[in-house]
């Protein structure tokens, strides 16, 4: 795996923790995805990730003072890249990285804290926004998951296919209204996802200084 000049990005971009940083160190697991191969993930300062013809997810809780965040940064970088896709066609939408953000109602919270990302994505109240660097779709397009019940998820997408390393910045708030209407209640969730099954293509990425406010 190549992930020396990844690893020394984000060592230069990454700033000590605090109230709001997320770590990639503890807490992350692997959610496999049946009939696919699992990726391949490397957790520390930041999250490494190659992907060889294969799909799965990393997944974690958030923190119970982080459920109000409103906000959003992270730094990520494709080293190599599937090529374009539809993001919006099942079994078509291969694409490099991937950063889930999974919403409750705030009343359903304390209950949901603990439950799994397959329980989770099972159950109606859940509500998902997938920032997503793959595609040929317009900055900030909204683009409504080809998977699961219909307008549980969608994908925002923020970069079209291809390489190179980007800081990002997103209003939860505001995508959330503009996605399912609303307020997005409480943020329990994260993940993260690489893709490349469908045109049995190689990723090799990395995502890391995510920081919720």
């Amino acid at each position: 795996m190549r992930f020396t000049a990844m690893s020394a990005l984000f060592a230069i971009l990454t700033t000590s923790a605090s109230a709001g940083d997320i770590s990639f160190a503890d807490g992350w697991r692997e959610q496999r995805l049946s009939l696919f191969r699992s990726n391949a993930y490397r957790f520390g300062q930041n999250l490494g990730m190659v992907s060889d013809g294969s799909a799965s997810i990393a997944w974690t809780h958030v923190a119970q003072e982080d459920w109000t965040s409103t906000r959003a940064s992270w730094n990520w970088t494709v080293d190599q890249s599937v090529p374009v896709t539809n993001l919006a066609q099942k079994g078509g939408d291969d694409r490099n990285i991937s950063l889930y953000f999974v919403f409750v109602p705030l009343s359903m919270a304390p209950k949901l804290q603990d439950a799994n990302i397959r329980s989770l994505l099972g159950n109606e109240h859940v509500r998902v926004i997938q920032y997503a660097w793959g595609g040929n779709h317009g900055p900030r397009q909204i683009i409504p998951s080809p998977y699961g019940p219909p307008g549980q998820g969608v994908t925002i997408a923020l970069r079209q296919a291809g390489t190179g390393s980007h800081s990002e910045r997103v209003d939860l708030a505001a995508d959330y209204a503009r996605a399912f209407g609303g307020d997005k209640g409480a943020l329990v969730g994260l993940a993260v996802s690489g893709d490349s099954d469908d045109t049995g293509s190689v990723i090799r990425a990395a995502i890391g200084n995510l920081k919720l406010q």
